[in-house]
């Protein structure tokens, strides 16, 4: 069975899209779980338009933001494989099946993708050039290649990654590099999403936050991982 899990905040423009490219590549017994953030246009109204039964909605009774949002929605998923997903992206056809037999082998596995405008206009033609993306814990831990919409990891990641840690910089490195620690990651070169910016820039893509915020919200991301290091081999020798 698979878990897709979306979190949404005034997704209205893009949602019916995206669900619609996921929705196509699953089975009858996968579920998508929606998690919204108190949207204030018509994201749930069209979600349940959409009338199908995978999709499980959820509506926060407060705020909680995306990094909560999406913890919400993990802590729903009932199947052994888990897709990450944002609510105004395209999935490309084949992408839930190279998953699948990427996760066969690998505790988790991470897909290039198509970077374009809020048109899906072409902006790049491949994420992992401009990022450089590859796995490596101290290459990620200071420069993040982990995008939650192209990830997807096996149930066993959850039970390590949640909870997720205070003040981490954001859930997706976190996973990635929980992953890492206890099994075998995977990056995928070939595109199978495309990933809607929405200033038409890459540019963008590049964290806007000062040196020194980098700095602390890496300090901070590394001294989790070094406590979760230390918690796996204690619990290893007992």
């Amino acid at each position: 069975m698979i878990s897709v899990c979306v979190a949404t905040f005034n997704a209205e423009p893009y949602i019916r899209t995206q669900l619609n490219s996921i929705l196509t590549q699953l089975e009858y017994d996968d579920e998508v779980i929606v998690f919204d953030d108190q949207s204030t246009d018509e994201t749930t109204q069209i979600i349940k338009s959409m009338n199908d039964a995978r999709i499980r909605l959820f509506q926060q009774k407060q705020r909680k933001g995306v990094i909560s949002n999406f913890e919400s929605a993990i802590k729903e998923a009932r199947g052994d494989l888990i897709f990450l997903s944002d609510q105004d992206d395209v999935w490309l056809p084949g992408k839930v099946f190279k998953c699948i037999s990427a996760l066969e082998r690998h505790t988790a596995v991470v897909t290039d993708c198509k970077v374009v405008d809020e048109r899906l206009t072409l902006i790049s033609p491949s994420f992992f050039s401009i990022r450089k993306s590859k796995k490596g814990i101290f290459k990620n831990l200071f420069a993040n290649s982990y995008i939650g919409c192209c990830m997807a990891f096996r149930k066993e990641v959850v039970s390590i990654a949640l909870p997720f840690p205070k003040n981490i910089p954001m859930h997706d490195a976190w996973i990635g590099l929980v992953a890492e620690l206890i099994g075998e990651v995977i990056f995928l070169p070939e595109p199978l999403l495309l990933y809607r910016r929405h200033n038409s820039n890459v540019s963008q893509m590049k964290s806007p936050n000062s040196l020194k915020t980098k700095l602390k919200s890496r300090a901070l991301l590394l001294k989790e991982i070094v406590n979760l290091k230390f918690k796996l081999l204690i619990s290893h020798y007992r």
